[in-house]
Order: structure tokens, then sequence, then C-alpha cells
């Protein structure tokens, strides 16, 4: 039997690399992505455990105060591209005269807004809006 020959296959890998390219993008960047949301929600939750540990200090600071310690926190390590995004929501929950061993809870609310989603979610039919509320609380007892 004769081997069959080929004449021409100069084109074949790069028409491969063409097909295989635009999958292997979106793993690498969904990778990032699921990286950085997962790095902002580790974030949200440090900054609420800051903010309830600063609270329930016996002579603790005002509702203002606490808040003020959670969004500086999330100001200074949360991780964005959009340069005019939405700061923090903080919710604080405690009775109107704590007393050492009363709960305080901080609530810590962040929009993320996606990077490569939105654009997914238009191919497909979705909606445009392509962000998602992380929440991290904390309760602590007052010392």
């Amino acid at each position: 039997m004769k081997k069959p020959t080929v004449k021409n296959e100069r084109g074949a890998a790069a028409v491969e690399f063409a097909l295989v390219l635009p999958l292997l993008l979106l793993l690498v960047f969904g990778g990032i992505e699921f990286g950085l949301l997962m790095f902002n929600k580790q974030v949200i939750t440090n900054a609420s455990r800051e903010a309830a540990r600063a609270g329930i200090v016996s002579a603790g600071p005002s509702d203002e105060v606490i808040e003020g310690i959670a969004r500086d926190y999330c100001q200074n390590f949360v991780v964005t591209f959009d340069p005019a995004g939405l700061p923090p929501t903080v919710t604080i929950s405690h009775p109107a005269e704590p007393e050492s061993g009363d709960d305080l809870t901080v609530t810590v609310t962040y929009r993320y807004e996606f990077l490569l989603l939105p654009n997914l979610r238009n191919l497909f039919g979705g909606d445009a809006e392509a962000a998602l509320d992380l929440v991290a609380a904390t309760t602590m007892r007052y010392e």
C-alpha cells in the first residue's frame, strides 16, 4: 500500500489557534475576574471585623467612627477598575444603650462591577447590568 501524501498543511496550526484562542482568553480572564471577586469579598469581611472590633471596646466609639473604620479599610484595600465606584454601605446594629454582653453587628455591602461579564451577558441575551452585591457581616459582643 502506498502512503497518502499531504501536500500543504502550513495554515492548519494558525486555524486551530484561532479556534482555541477565544476559549483560552475566556478561561484566563475568567480566572482573573474570579480571583478579584474573592479578594474583594475577603477585604469587606476584614473591614467588618475591624469595625466591629473597634466598636465593642468598653467605651466604644460612635456609629460614625465605626462606619468610617469600615469605609477606610475598604477604600485602602478593595481592588476596582472603576474610578467613580460607589463606596461600600455600612450598617451597624446594636441596642440603644449597649451593656457588656450585648451584640454589635457590622454589615458591609459592596457592589462589585464585573470587567468581562457584561460583554458575555450581552452576547447571550442577558441583562446588561453585571454587578454583584458582596455582603459581609460580623457580630461581636460588647466587652
